[in-house]
Formats: C-alpha cells, structure tokens, sequence
C-alpha cells in the first residue's frame, strides 16, 4: 500500500469519525487542524484507523503521534 493510498484511506476515516465531507488530511495535519478533534475523538479515530487498516497502536505510539504523516509511518511499518 503506497503513502498515497493510504491518504485516500484515511480521508475516507476522517470524513467519517468527524462527519465532515471536506476533511482532506495531509502529513502535517493535527488535531488543531479540526475542529472537533478532542482527547475522546481521537480515541475514536484511532479505533476507526486500526479496524480500517487492520493494524494495532500501542499506547505509546497513540500519545506519541503528533500528526497524521507519523500516523502513515506507523500504519506503513505495521503493514
């Protein structure tokens, strides 16, 4: 799966969990970046990004993402 793809992916996630049809992420993307993107969303999102991708985060990579482009290197890594 290419870097690329897995933006499209994750679009798809993002428009969901926020219910937001205009989400597009890219790697600098933050929780700052959308507007409900709270401590509980995020929780969601994640859960939402492992079943998507059929990977698991452990807790230190959870609280150390700081964007959505280390998100795709976690996913990358894990697939």
């Amino acid at each position: 799966m290419t870097r690329e793809e897995i933006f499209e992916s994750l679009n798809e996630v993002f428009r969901d969990v926020f219910d937001d049809e205009e989400i597009t992420v890219n790697d600098e993307t933050t929780a700052n970046d959308i507007e409900d993107w709270d401590s509980l969303e995020h929780l969601n999102l994640v859960v939402a990004v492992e079943r998507k991708f059929g990977v698991k985060f452990n807790m230190g990579e959870v609280n150390t993402m700081k964007n959505v482009g280390e998100m795709v290197d976690l996913i990358m890594a894990k697939k």
